[in-house]
């Protein structure tokens, strides 16, 4: 009972942080199911069995809240679970060790991906009025499965920070519309694990918190989309990421000692400057807002003009 609660929480707070940030289940899933020393393929393969709750629970949510465009969904969603399948079968053919070391670092560079993104970037370009098409999405929904399968998780990381820099959806249409298409790419994935593995070994009491606690947060994080500080909410997901994997990717390639300490003085540095920026940028951001006009006019001085 003790092991469902605790997989329940941490399946709830990485069902919240994907549902705000469109990103970061499987991410923090796999991550810690690799640091109890579970397989990667098996850590995988769990996240994603999990996910399928998840991911449905956090469609229909978005759904519900309109934040979901269903065409971005059919271009991105079918490309997507071919390169999960396809991702799924390559995973499983790893040997465990190379494995491990493919899945850290992998999550590390996301990982850190998400940190920067969050905290040292802007969060988005303006709309356009020019929609993703399928030229643009559908390479991009098989890269993002493919990593997703590979990696433990991805699909978000890739998939909506590359729309929100795209600045061709508003940024709540994109992690909805992410967030469905999920659904389609775990299932797949999650079939494949099933004809690629052995399934022997697998905790599916992780499985079940997991799934419960993803299903009870998708609801709150579809509200809270608009409501929560995403800087803050993306730098925190990315810091714990690297730190994390960070510990096992050190670990493969024979790092021990001084050397592990001074690599992570340097990344709980660069953890701790990442939030002043996003503080700050978070605090620029809302004087910009406030000296904005109400008819979405931006005055001379800020214009530049």
């Amino acid at each position: 009972m003790g092991a469902l609660l605790l997989f329940g929480l941490a399946g709830f707070l990485a069902q919240f942080v994907a549902g705000v940030l469109g990103m970061g289940y499987g991410m923090t899933s796999t991550t810690m199911l690799v640091a109890f020393g579970t397989a990667p393929a098996l850590a995988s393969a769990s996240a994603h069995f999990a996910q399928v709750g998840t991911s449905l629970a956090s469609g229909v949510s978005h759904w519900r809240f309109r934040n979901v465009d269903w065409r971005t969904v059919g271009i991105l969603a079918v490309p997507g679970a071919v390169g999960a399948v396809v991702g799924a079968f390559l995973l499983a053919s790893f040997s465990g060790d190379f494995a491990t070391g493919w899945i850290s670092v992998i999550l590390f560079a996301l990982g850190l991906y998400v940190l920067v993104r969050f905290a040292f970037l802007r969060l988005g370009k303006l709309i356009t009025n020019k929609r993703p098409g399928a030229r643009f999405l559908a390479p991009l929904g098989f890269v993002a499965g493919f990593i997703d399968a590979t990696g433990g998780g991805g699909w978000g990381p890739v998939a909506t920070t590359t729309l929100l820099s795209s600045g061709r959806l508003a940024p709540r249409m994109v992690v909805g519309s992410v967030g469905a298409a999920e659904f389609v790419v775990t299932v797949a994935a999650s079939l494949a694990f099933l004809a690629a593995l052995s399934l022997h070994g697998m905790n599916f009491v992780v499985v079940l918190g997991l799934l419960v606690g993803g299903v009870l947060a998708a609801p709150i994080a579809a509200w809270l989309v608009h409501r929560m500080p995403p800087r803050l909410l993306g730098t925190a997901a990315g810091g714990l990421i690297i730190l994390t994997n960070g510990w096992l990717l050190l670990g493969v390639l024979g790092f021990s000692g001084p050397a592990v300490v001074v690599v992570y003085a340097g990344l709980t540095l660069l953890i701790a400057t990442a939030f002043v920026a996003a503080v700050r940028s978070m605090r620029a951001e809302k004087r910009m807002n406030a000296m904005v006009g109400e008819d979405g006019s931006v005055p001379n001085e800020i214009a530049g003009r």
